[in-house]
């Protein structure tokens, strides 16, 4: 219930009016304060009436009044909204204003004004006893000036709603050609056309720059990072190309500025106030695109992934428009800057901008993949510093209305990631260790909880060194026990490998543990709308790829529509972990073919003797086997962590022992490879690796009309059958060729 997209729209919109309501006036009121700020400025500069001592003299003298009424009325602008920051100031002066002050200051400037050629031996220095014309040439400098001044501080607002503005156009096409897909299949199955074909071919699907996409580039060793997909990166580009407009327009001051000491001064002060106030309107922006509980990923489709690409680019861009906002203050401010700094609002906006300079460091790839857990918390706490220092800073300005939002969207992820957690309950999840590194987590379900094809959830294990992280992980419905749902956790370092490690030592390398979960997150693609739908997955990728196969075989019942799903696994013995799964495929219609890449490599391939009943088991004793195949586990788990070329020969290391192990016992292992084929006869089983070049334009000519490609594994493998894909989109058939990664690269 917490999940629905529709509550978490109504109550953001909720959150963001209430903060809008709080600041709003104070905002709209603001803007006619320009008029009086230039002619009290002026008339401070041409004219006394009192001794200045006297600071009460602006406001209880009535030619000094006079004089600022008259002002108003030589510009025209002689509304209360103009002339109410004087009564504003005069309050805080302690002297009270009539009601009807304006009135009766106006009908005395009319009546005895003089201006400096008409008072005889006129010194502004020397008070003067009647009110005072202001020289009209000095009035067009001083209200020019003060326009642009105060104009470039509402026009930021407007500018920051640019900002948002170019974000809304780009999630409204987005949703635009997401429910397309649904709404609209046989549609969008005939948008085979040249124009719309380049398009797809050359920028929607491709990866930027040649094939790597899913794929981490590396710069320097310890520089690494991905780069979005070529439509992301447009999306990007565009999306920097229009902060540096709306930052770059209308900035210049006039010649002779009287706000400031000159030109360059005024201008520098303007930069500053226009970062600052458009850097704070990104804040709700960058936290929503990272915010788990996103309604946006339902609008639009999405994945998890696209949206932390954008919440990195918008947060890079809020921290390089801050960092503008204060050297340019530094350099206004000039030798006030030690002064200001015995500010409160000074040194929270110090300490913002520092938190936001450690963000840009430790969210460096590198590190986030090094340590991830130091990563998070440390990324959490430092966005908690960087708000309240935001909060803190604007408070007192009159912008503190913009980070509410912010504040808000923050919150309502927060609330509502609890309430799932609590509303999932804290059930003990059955955690196997099994063969292939890979950890099986069998958690019981609530009755509400309705799994969604191809998503993930995040799961807590509820141990008293971890239990406050949470990893995302997809996940298929048990088809043994339709009240649980099991997780596939690949053993790599952190949380998973800690598990690891007390598994290993576990009776039956299994035992219960209290765990809560956090979902379903993601949405299903459209690919059961086409003709044919061709899932690919590798290795631990098939998870999620499976829970969307299956409901895409359940909806389309008819013949014509074709599922097909392909599984590239490295061994005989990674059928072991999701053999059951695959053994429920018999009743589908759904073709299914399975490469083995090392189809000689036997290691832990006597697991299968658990399951297959009336096969001989080995001869070794017991004792000695389980400790070599504890051993053969941490050789393959060490594996996991080596570079690609150790890895191959790790591997082989591996396949040495187990040879010298069961060589004897071959024909033992063919037998088991024999009956895993008969017992999987609704199976296809082919041996090396698959060629994707060929397999794409294959099933695009075999298939009776548009076909959709679904993929999760390995980042190079997406990566080929994404470029492959995009190559394909201009087929000699015609035929309406669609690309979807389940593969969540986030961290």
């Amino acid at each position: 219930m917490l999940g629905q997209p529709q509550l978490l729209v109504c109550l953001l919109l909720l959150w963001i009016n209430f903060g809008e309501a709080k600041g709003r006036d104070k905002y709209v009121n603001g803007k006619y304060k320009r008029f009086y700020k230039a002619c009290n400025s002026q008339m401070q500069a041409e004219v006394s009436f009192c001794s200045p001592l006297n600071k009460t003299c602006p406001c209880a003298n009535p030619n000094s009044l006079a004089t600022i009424a008259g002002c108003l009325y030589s510009v025209g602008h002689t509304s209360e909204k103009s002339w109410s920051p004087m009564v504003e100031t005069c309050t805080r002066s302690n002297v009270t204003l009539d009601e009807d002050w304006f009135e009766t200051a106006l009908a005395n400037y009319k009546r005895n004004a003089k201006s400096a050629s008409e008072i005889e031996n006129f010194n502004m220095s020397v008070p003067i006893d009647v009110p005072f014309i202001l020289n009209k040439t000095n009035t067009e400098i001083y209200q020019e000036s003060y326009r642009r001044f105060y104009n470039n501080l509402y026009d930021a607002i407007d500018y920051g709603a640019g900002f948002l503005g170019y974000w809304l156009l780009v999630l409204l096409l987005g949703a635009i050609f997401n429910w397309m897909k649904f709404l609209c299949p046989r549609l969008t199955k005939k948008m085979t056309n040249p124009v719309i074909n380049f398009w797809r071919a050359n920028v929607a699907i491709p990866a930027t720059f040649r094939k790597k996409k899913s794929q981490e580039q590396h710069f320097l060793k310890i520089f690494s990072f991905l780069i979005p997909s070529r439509l992301e990166s447009l999306v990007i580009f565009l999306f920097y190309c229009v902060v540096i407009w709306l930052n770059a327009i209308n900035i210049q001051a006039v010649h002779g500025d009287v706000v400031f000491e000159s030109k360059y001064q005024a201008e520098i002060r303007y930069v500053a106030d226009r970062t600052g106030i458009t850097a704070t309107m990104m804040m709700p922006l960058v936290f929503l695109y990272a915010g788990r509980n996103n309604f946006l990923q339902w609008l639009v489709g999405w994945n998890y992934s696209t949206f932390v690409a954008y919440h990195r680019h918008t947060a890079r861009v809020m921290f390089m428009l801050v960092v503008i906002h204060a050297v340019c203050f530094t350099i206004a401010f000039g030798n006030y800057y030690s002064t200001e700094l015995a500010q409160d609002y000074l040194r929270w906006g110090i300490v913002a901008c520092v938190c936001g300079g450690v963000i840009m460091i430790q969210g460096m790839l590198y590190l986030r993949r090094k340590w991830y857990e130091v990563f998070l918390i440390f990324h959490i706490l430092l966005a908690v510093f960087w708000t309240a220092g935001a909060w803190y800073h604007v408070r007192d300005l009159g912008y503190i209305w913009l980070v509410y939002p912010a504040v808000a969207v923050w919150c309502f992820d927060r609330v509502v990631r609890i309430g799932r957690l609590i509303a999932f309950g804290f059930p003990h999840a059955d955690v196997t260790l099994l063969s292939d590194e890979t950890l099986k987590v069998v958690i019981p379900k609530p009755s509400y909880w309705k799994s969604v094809p191809g998503g993930h959830a995040f799961i807590h294990f509820l141990k008293p060194t971890y239990f406050w992280q949470s990893h995302p992980f997809t996940f298929t419905d048990s088809v043994e026990n339709n009240e649980s749902i099991v997780l596939y956790c690949k053993v790599k370092g952190g949380v998973t490998h800690s598990l690891y490690q007390s598994l290993v030592k576990a009776p039956g390398r299994t035992c219960k543990i209290r765990v809560s979960c956090e979902g379903p997150y993601g949405e299903p693609t459209p690919a059961r709308y086409a003709d044919t739908a061709v899932f690919m997955a590798g290795g631990n990728g098939i998870p999620g790829i499976y829970s969307e196969v299956v409901d895409v075989a359940k909806r389309t019942r008819d013949a014509q529509n074709k599922v097909k799903l392909m599984w590239v696994v490295r061994e005989w013995r990674s059928l072991y972990w999701f053999y059951e799964e695959l053994l429920n495929l018999r009743e589908t219609k759904i073709e299914t073919t399975i490469y083995i890449t090392q189809p000689s490599s036997h290691v832990f391939i006597d697991e299968f003797n658990n399951r297959f009943q009336g096969l001989e088991r080995l001869d070794e004793d017991n004792e000695n086997l389980d400790h070599e195949k504890e051993y053969s586990i941490n050789e393959v788990v060490q594996v996991e962590e080596n570079s690609s070329d150790e890895k191959q020969e790790s591997i082989k290391e591996v396949a040495k022992i187990e040879e010298s192990l069961y060589g004897e016992k071959g024909g033992s292992t063919h037998r088991v490879v024999d009956i895993i084929k008969k017992e999987l006869s609704h199976v296809t089983f082919r041996e090396g690796r698959p060629l994707i070049k060929d397999i794409i334009p294959q099933e695009i000519h075999e298939s009776s009309g548009s076909v959709a490609f679904v993929s999760c594994g390995h980042s190079a493998m997406v990566d080929e059958i994404r470029y492959c894909c995009a190559k394909n989109v201009s087929n000699p058939d015609k035929k309406r060729v669609d690309f979807y990664e389940q593969v969540q690269v986030w961290a």
